[in-house]
């Protein structure tokens, strides 16, 4: 494990994140995963703190898995949802905060369709001189850190099982495509993947990837690439991660069909054959089965590492609060 100490109080954001505090999840997360190898499967590290999960937006495997690690590292845990909450009554998004405060909550994991939310939160917890870590789930399409950090951990225990680390994604190519405009998950892994010396190609329709994320790409010249055909962000590429079209928050009519998107960005066996002959595919789910990528090609386990990103997100999780939590004990 990294000799650098973790002195982070709050997960928001990878935008300022350094090379050992990647490093310092990616080791802590490859220990915690050989406990979840065991026949038992807990430690008692965050025995007696309160892990809150207030899920604002709806969520299938980010709240589970929050969840069981918070439980496999034996904190109490309580579980927020808006739709039967107080806040159906007129109770603000820090009133709300404030109620779990006052139940003895130790971390707070929140996940909001604004951006900002979490960041408020942590402001407000600082401001009250509080020792409530803040970690972000997801807000609006800010950022997603827990995922962006476990598709990292995916792809670098891939390479190295025994010692991920981020230097191993030095000049590896890595294609992102999809629903770049509206994904929290893409602007994460921007930072996560050119943070550790990748290539990292964009590729989507004009009205999916504007011109904005050019500055970007200002900022990593040689680092970060934006392409409006699929062709030349595959080509050569050692991973490929595609994106769910975000249906929910798109208030225009972005694309001509689904189909057509399928024929000209989707992901299938074929459009592969561009990229290294050991590329491995990622989606940070949920998937829409045939639009983004094909069934065949999401189901075959000599290409996709969807299902392992989804064992990787416990114990990244697990990682994640431990690093927050406990110093608290």
């Amino acid at each position: 494990m990294s000799d650098t100490t973790w002195t982070r109080h709050h997960i928001l954001s990878l935008a300022d994140f350094t090379t050992p505090e990647y490093d310092i999840v990616l080791q802590t997360a490859a220990s915690f995963q050989e406990v979840l190898s065991r026949r038992t499967k807990k430690v008692p590290t965050l025995q007696g703190q309160v892990v809150a999960n207030l899920f604002f937006e709806s969520s299938t495997r980010t709240r589970s898995s929050f969840e069981l690690a918070a439980k496999r590292l034996s904190a109490d845990t309580l579980n927020f949802a808006s739709a039967t909450s107080s806040m159906t009554k007129g109770e603000t998004i820090l009133d709300t905060a404030k109620t779990y405060l006052a139940m003895g909550t130790d971390i707070m994991v929140i996940r909001h369709r604004e951006a900002g939310v979490p960041h408020a939160i942590a402001q407000e917890m600082d401001r009250l001189g509080v020792r409530v870590s803040v970690l972000n789930a997801g807000d609006g399409q800010h950022e997603h850190p827990s995922q962006a950090l476990l598709d990292l951990f995916t792809i670098c225990t891939l390479l190295d099982p025994d010692f991920p680390r981020v230097e191993l994604l030095k000049d590896k190519k890595i294609a992102i495509v999809g629903d770049i405009l509206h994904s929290r998950v893409a602007r994460s892994n921007i930072w996560s993947f050119t943070a550790s010396g990748a290539h990292v190609h964009l590729a989507a329709p004009p009205t999916l990837l504007p011109k904005l994320f050019a500055d970007y790409s200002k900022d990593k010249p040689g680092k970060l690439f934006l392409h409006w055909e699929l062709e030349p962000a595959l080509q050569d590429a050692d991973f490929v991660m595609t994106l769910r079209l975000q249906k929910e928050r798109m208030t225009s009519h972005l694309l001509p069909s689904l189909r057509e998107y399928h024929q000209m960005f989707g992901l299938t066996h074929s459009m592969l054959q561009l990229c290294k002959p050991y590329v491995k595919v990622l989606h940070p789910g949920p998937v829409n089965r045939g639009v983004e990528i094909s069934s065949e090609l999401m189901d075959d386990s000599e290409f996709s590492l969807i299902q392992a990103q989804v064992t990787s997100g416990v114990a990244v999780r697990m990682a994640l609060l431990y690093l927050i939590g406990s110093g608290k004990a």
